[in-house]
């Protein structure tokens, strides 16, 4: 038996002989390794609102199903997604929320910050954005080596992502690989099952660099006239700016960082790596390119890089039949409510043409809905548009490394080849 159909067959021997109440899906492990499929079909078969009572982030409830994600995503008054109760992942993060992104908090908090940025991210914004993003696309693709291995990660999704927020925030393109890197340590946080107490001093250190350097850009764009880059509209509005105080404003940046960079970047990989493992899928991307436009949301769906996010109950609720009690923390498994066969036909099969492709949790529901959504679409479809006229096949040769992490469910390096 081949290493990968071992490990799975191993991963599902364990999550079926394992006692429902001994649970933990937030284990980080079982991302890195990939075995995380089984946990989430048994929840979703036999207990699809899960209470674990003890882990290493404390208890929580894991949402399992399409319908209860949905459910709770959409009731933003009942589920908080504030940073001073916890946050939006797993493992809790107490801020002030003077200095929280809009993502972690609730409202009318998060209207009045998210509206600054919205602009950005309309049909028309994006419209106009495509040109530039293409000729950065087809300049990254047309320098691949053509016949020997490199990591698809560093040289495609990594490089076009960094491009893409530099591009965003105008931030000095010769530094652009400082923001996918900072997500890329934001995501070791321990909170986040990643790092070690050993690394979190140099984490924490290279992170404060990079901060300062945003830090300094921000109060240059505060001083300056409006622009339309992202940091610009955040510098010049109330809502955002903090008052000049970083602390304040610091959140927001970080934020589009790692919404920036990982949605894409790992969706990138992934369906990159799905097609692959699917080869007729990628014969019928050959046969006719014009399947890209419904593949997109097949790759996000299938590949589902934020893996999940955190809500805290304000309320006793009823979900899926399970009475969740004010004060706990309860888990949208995104991961797994894209693999519900109640909602999704084959929910496990990776279909290029499937007939609702958009039917997926992947950006969320209600008011926290991916700002990001129309970007992240937009960039994937014109590298693979990019790609397929260049490159009939581009061959996954050796096995990913994936993210030790609970929450963006991502790729470190991925050996492919293209064939001469």
């Amino acid at each position: 038996m081949a290493d990968g159909a071992r490990i799975a067959a191993e991963a599902r021997d364990r999550a079926y002989s394992t006692p429902l109440e001994d649970f933990h899906v937030g284990d980080p492990e079982l991302f890195r390794t990939d075995t995380h499929w089984p946990w989430f079909e048994r929840l979703r078969a036999e207990d699809p609102v899960h209470y674990c009572k003890a882990s290493p982030f404390g208890p929580y409830w894991s949402v399992t199903r399409f319908e209860d994600i949905v459910a709770v995503d959409g009731d933003h008054n009942t589920f908080s997604s504030a940073s001073d109760r916890g946050g939006i992942a797993l493992g809790d993060s107490f801020e002030d929320p003077a200095g929280a992104s809009f993502i972690s908090q609730d409202s009318p908090r998060h209207e009045a910050q998210r509206k600054v940025v919205t602009p950005m991210f309309t049909s028309g914004a994006m419209m106009g954005m495509e040109p530039l993003i293409r000729s950065r696309a087809a300049a990254i693709l047309d320098e691949l080596p053509r016949g020997e291995t490199f990591d698809f990660v560093d040289k495609v999704s990594v490089e076009l992502t960094a491009q893409m927020l530099a591009t965003l925030m105008d931030f000095p393109f010769e530094e652009r690989r400082l923001l996918p890197r900072a997500s890329d340590l934001l995501l070791a946080a321990p909170i986040l099952g990643g790092g070690s107490p050993a690394g979190e001093p140099a984490r924490q250190a290279e992170l404060m660099a990079t901060f300062g350097r945003l830090v300094g850009i921000f109060a240059e764009r505060a001083a300056s006239p409006r622009n339309d880059d992202l940091i610009s509209m955040l510098a010049h509005d109330p809502a955002t700016n903090g008052g000049g105080d970083p602390y304040k404003f610091v959140g927001n940046l970080v934020l589009l960082i790692v919404a920036g960079s990982d949605t894409t970047r790992h969706s990138i990989t992934g369906g990159l790596l799905a097609l692959n493992e699917n080869p007729d899928q990628y014969a019928k991307l050959r046969a006719d390119p014009g399947l890209i436009g419904g593949m997109i949301p097949e790759i996000i769906r299938y590949q589902s890089p934020v893996a999940h996010m955190r809500r805290t109950a304000m309320a006793d609720a009823q979900i899926g039949g399970k009475t969740i009690k004010a004060g706990e923390k309860v888990v949208m498994w995104y991961v797994s409510g894209n693999r519900d066969a109640s909602a999704i036909e084959t929910p496990d099969a990776f279909i290029i043409d499937r007939e609702r492709p958009r039917q997926h949790v992947a950006f969320g529901f209600g008011v926290h809905r991916c700002v990001g959504q129309r970007l992240a679409e937009m960039q994937l479809r014109v590298v693979w548009e990019e790609m397929m006229k260049r490159f009939p096949l581009i061959e996954v040769v050796g096995e990913p490394r994936r993210l030790t992490s609970n929450f963006v469910k991502g790729y470190e390096y991925l050996p492919v080849r293209i064939p001469k």
